[in-house]
């Protein structure tokens, strides 16, 4: 972006990152700071008199990054994340499988939530250090909820170790993706609602197959002995429950490929 304007980017020692926080360095022997409003009033810098800029941008959406040079305050740039356009429908769709969507990140309250209501999420833990995430998905699951996260990030990868179901974007990094359970090829949210959608088909197919099977081998095996030879002369022969037995095994696996079907 610099070089692209043709600016020197200068001589840079000292650079140190304060995750959630921001980077302070010293560039051409003044001291820069570059983050949050925590991070320039931990190191003394008065923001007073942008304070009422800063809230706009962020009621805007838009994250607000200030700067200070030397000590003195310098100025305010303005960042923003782009919704991805699969987003809106993606949080619609779950709603209406009857989950609960919610938001955690690292932004300031007022620009999470002004996201939030673009999307109709249901609740926000906003300002949330990247090392909290993981207590934040504990802290919902000592609730009794059950916890699906999705993320794509380094700072994300120990909550989704931490969710019951961790979800990671396919072009997200290696540590998400290592730490998840399940990968999304690609970066539409969608995908999300339509893995928890196949999740549950395959759980329904599961369950039927167990019932249907017990129900075969309740039915079959006290024939098969010859239960009701004595009153009704009724009575299989080998070949016979072989063959039912066979049926059995079948009528499992073809019930469980139709979730080949599945869409």
């Amino acid at each position: 972006f610099a070089a692209a304007r043709g600016v020197d980017r200068g001589d840079v020692r000292d650079f140190a990152a304060q995750p959630g926080f921001g980077v302070a360095a010293t560039v051409d022997g003044a001291r820069v700071l570059l983050g949050s409003q925590q991070l320039l009033e931990g190191n003394d810098v008065d923001c007073s008199e942008l304070l009422r800029l800063v809230d706009r941008l962020r009621q805007e959406g838009k994250t607000a990054v200030l700067v200070a040079i030397d000590g003195a305050f310098a100025g305010v740039i303005a960042v923003a994340d782009t919704i991805k356009a699969s987003a809106p429908a993606a949080v619609a769709r779950l709603h209406a499988m009857g989950l609960r969507v919610m938001m955690i990140t690292g932004d300031h309250a007022t620009v999470a939530n002004a996201i939030a209501a673009q999307l109709g999420i249901d609740r926000v833990l906003a300002e949330v250090l990247p090392q909290d995430k993981a207590d934040q998905v504990k802290s919902l699951q000592r609730q009794g909820l059950v916890v699906a996260m999705v993320g794509d990030g380094i700072n994300d990868a120990p909550a989704l170790a931490q969710a019951d179901i961790g979800i990671a974007m396919g072009a997200g990094t290696d540590v998400a993706i290592e730490s998840a359970d399940i990968v999304l090829v690609g970066e539409d949210l969608g995908l999300a609602a339509d893995a928890l959608r196949l999740s549950r088909a395959t759980l329904r197919t599961i369950k039927q197959n167990l019932f249907w099977a017990f129900v075969y081998n309740a039915i079959g095996i006290p024939v098969a002995a010859g239960v009701l030879y004595p009153a009704f002369g009724i009575l299989l022969s080998p070949m016979i429950g072989a063959a039912a037995m066979a049926f059995s095994s079948v009528s499992v696996i073809a019930n469980s490929l139709r979730l080949r079907r599945w869409r």
